[in-house]
């Protein structure tokens, strides 16, 4: 008898396709990525495709395996999602969404009536007479790639001598920044989990708490509900990042990330319904799961690769001293300032907790001596 469980492909191989293999895996559904190479980190624990995400060809003889396909990078030609829609593919979230995770002037245009930093395109530095200012790349930035702080018209000539034009947004005096992870479904059932505080170092992620501990009850409710009108606004199917900064009870829009985001990760054990599995329940149009914490807090720590490459050793100590610490590896080559894994812990006291991150995260990297 023909199984009616679903087979989901995802486009790319790495991380999040990694995490979303345990919550397919306990509901039965056959996760199956498109890959870069064998080595990805989701390719090296699960059967995969390998292909390039750019070859149309290539990627239509793999979405024939799959009842729906989704993403976990932006990456993908729109060209490429296009096609397979008009092949019949169900792509979720489509590509008319999936086009403001892709391009930061489409977004900012769809986005205008939302509170966000004053922001226009420009093809020379002619165009903008006020700095500092902050250029971003129009598509293909993430981990603070493609994003630049400019203080003079040279730097941004210098820039655009590489990237035809560039989105120039004001430079926001914020007093942090969260992101809003959100889910939605293609009848519009829609969820929000806690907004996140989301800790930078040198434009890359280093820890995010949740709840966020400074803010109000009303200005979290005030973000949550402006994340789901944006979700129903780009019409998402799946889960998505809306990340925002804060200066006092302003929001600003900041960006959008259409797929399982780094600022959800604390959701794995912190929520009743991780945002690996939520993507999974949403993009097949199940009834979506509870986003409510499992603990007062949740904190987590990227680990970022730096002087220690055994990463496996560090456990002993780790474990020892805290056993609630929850490791997530990637099985990633170590280089430095690469995401190779992340820790969680979830819990009551919120400076205790911090600590015990802080330090799990500097022991992996070899910023503490064994």
């Amino acid at each position: 008898m023909k199984s009616e469980f679903p087979v989901v492909g995802v486009i790319g191989a790495g991380q999040l396709a990694r995490m979303m293999i345990a919550p397919a895996t306990a509901l039965g559904i056959k996760l199956l990525p498109f890959a870069s190479s064998a080595s990805d980190s989701a390719a090296q624990i699960t059967p995969c495709i390998i292909g390039d995400y750019t070859d149309l060809d290539a990627v239509k003889k793999f979405a024939e395996l799959c009842d729906v396909v989704t993403f976990e990078h932006e990456l993908i030609p729109l060209s490429v999602i296009k096609a397979l829609e008009s092949a019949g593919v169900t792509v979720r979230p489509s590509s008319d969404s999936f086009i403001y995770s892709q391009d930061k002037e489409a977004m900012r245009k769809k986005l205008a009536h939302f509170n966000s930093p004053r922001s226009q395109v420009v093809s020379t530095s002619s165009e903008v007479s006020e700095y500092p200012v902050i250029a971003k790349a129009i598509s293909g930035g993430y981990d603070g790639r493609g994003v630049w702080k400019v203080s003079s018209p040279d730097e941004l000539q210098a820039l655009l001598r590489n990237n035809p034009k560039l989105l120039i947004e004001e430079l926001i005096d914020f007093d942090y920044e969260i992101a809003v992870m959100v889910a939605r479904s293609p009848h519009a059932q829609a969820t929000s989990w806690s907004p996140t505080q989301t800790i930078q170092s040198d434009g890359i992620c280093t820890m995010t708490i949740t709840p966020v501990p400074e803010m109000r009850n009303d200005l979290r409710e005030k973000a949550q509900k402006i994340a789901l009108e944006i979700a129903a606004e780009v019409k998402l199917v799946g889960v998505m990042a809306v990340e925002m900064f804060v200066k006092g009870d302003e929001l600003f829009i900041n960006e959008l990330a259409m797929r399982p985001h780094n600022s959800g990760h604390w959701t794995i054990e912190g929520s009743r319904t991780s945002q690996f599995e939520q993507h999974l329940r949403a993009i097949l149009d199940l009834p979506l799961g509870d986003p409510a914490m499992t603990q007062d807090f949740a904190v987590m720590g990227n680990i970022l690769g730096k002087n220690k490459t055994d990463m496996y050793r560090p456990y002993l100590h780790l474990m020892a001293r805290n056993p609630s610490l929850k490791f997530h590896m990637y099985a990633k080559e170590v280089r430095p300032g690469r995401k190779i894994g992340h820790v969680n812990i979830i819990g009551k006291d919120l400076v205790e907790l911090r600590t015990e991150i802080e330090h799990a995260v500097d022991y992996m990297s070899g910023e503490i001596d064994e």
